[in-house]
Protein backbone atom coordinates (compact mmCIF):
# COMPACT_ATOMS: atom_id res chain seq x y z
CA UNK A 1 0.00 0.00 0.00
CA UNK A 2 2.76 2.28 0.81
CA UNK A 3 4.71 1.93 -2.51
CA UNK A 4 1.04 2.17 -3.87
CA UNK A 5 0.62 5.68 -2.50
CA UNK A 6 3.85 6.76 -2.83
CA UNK A 7 4.14 6.00 -7.02
CA UNK A 8 0.79 7.72 -7.50
CA UNK A 9 1.97 10.96 -6.02
CA UNK A 10 5.27 10.39 -7.67
CA UNK A 11 2.92 9.81 -11.17
CA UNK A 12 0.84 12.89 -10.65
CA UNK A 13 4.28 14.83 -10.26
CA UNK A 14 3.51 16.04 -7.04
CA UNK A 15 5.37 16.38 -4.17
CA UNK A 16 5.07 15.26 -0.89
CA UNK A 17 4.52 18.92 1.28
CA UNK A 18 1.95 19.83 -2.03
CA UNK A 19 -0.31 16.40 -0.99
CA UNK A 20 -0.10 17.02 2.33
CA UNK A 21 -1.63 21.15 2.22
CA UNK A 22 -4.08 19.41 0.16
CA UNK A 23 -4.85 16.89 2.59
CA UNK A 24 -4.45 19.56 5.34
CA UNK A 25 -1.49 17.84 7.29
CA UNK A 26 1.63 18.38 7.82
CA UNK A 27 4.45 16.96 5.55
CA UNK A 28 6.18 15.05 8.09
CA UNK A 29 2.67 13.13 8.77
CA UNK A 30 2.24 12.44 5.00
CA UNK A 31 5.78 10.84 4.52
CA UNK A 32 5.12 8.65 7.49
CA UNK A 33 2.38 7.18 5.67
CA UNK A 34 4.58 6.68 2.42
CA UNK A 35 6.65 4.91 4.67
CA UNK A 36 4.80 3.02 6.71
CA UNK A 37 5.79 4.15 9.86
CA UNK A 38 2.21 5.33 10.76
CA UNK A 39 -0.82 3.86 9.37
CA UNK A 40 -3.23 5.80 7.18
CA UNK A 41 -6.74 6.78 8.69
CA UNK A 42 -9.92 5.71 7.03
CA UNK A 43 -10.84 9.79 6.29
CA UNK A 44 -7.26 10.12 4.44
CA UNK A 45 -8.00 6.77 2.61
CA UNK A 46 -11.28 8.19 1.62
CA UNK A 47 -9.40 11.44 0.01
CA UNK A 48 -6.50 9.96 -1.66
CA UNK A 49 -9.41 7.56 -3.53
CA UNK A 50 -11.04 10.41 -4.33
CA UNK A 51 -7.96 12.74 -5.87
CA UNK A 52 -6.63 9.58 -7.64
CA UNK A 53 -10.44 8.54 -8.23
CA UNK A 54 -9.56 5.14 -7.42
CA UNK A 55 -10.56 2.40 -5.03
CA UNK A 56 -10.06 2.37 -1.56
CA UNK A 57 -9.67 -1.35 -2.10
CA UNK A 58 -6.58 -0.33 -4.88
CA UNK A 59 -4.93 2.04 -2.38
CA UNK A 60 -4.95 -0.79 0.02
CA UNK A 61 -3.30 -3.30 -2.48
CA UNK A 62 -6.21 -5.79 -1.95
CA UNK A 63 -7.11 -5.08 -5.59
CA UNK A 64 -5.22 -4.02 -8.91
CA UNK A 65 -8.18 -2.78 -10.67
CA UNK A 66 -8.23 0.66 -9.73
CA UNK A 67 -11.84 1.54 -10.77
CA UNK A 68 -14.15 3.38 -8.33
CA UNK A 69 -17.29 1.15 -7.80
Amino acid sequence: MYKRIRDMREDKDLIQKKLADMLGMSQTGYSKYETGENDIPTSILIKLSRFYNVSVDYLLGESNDPARK
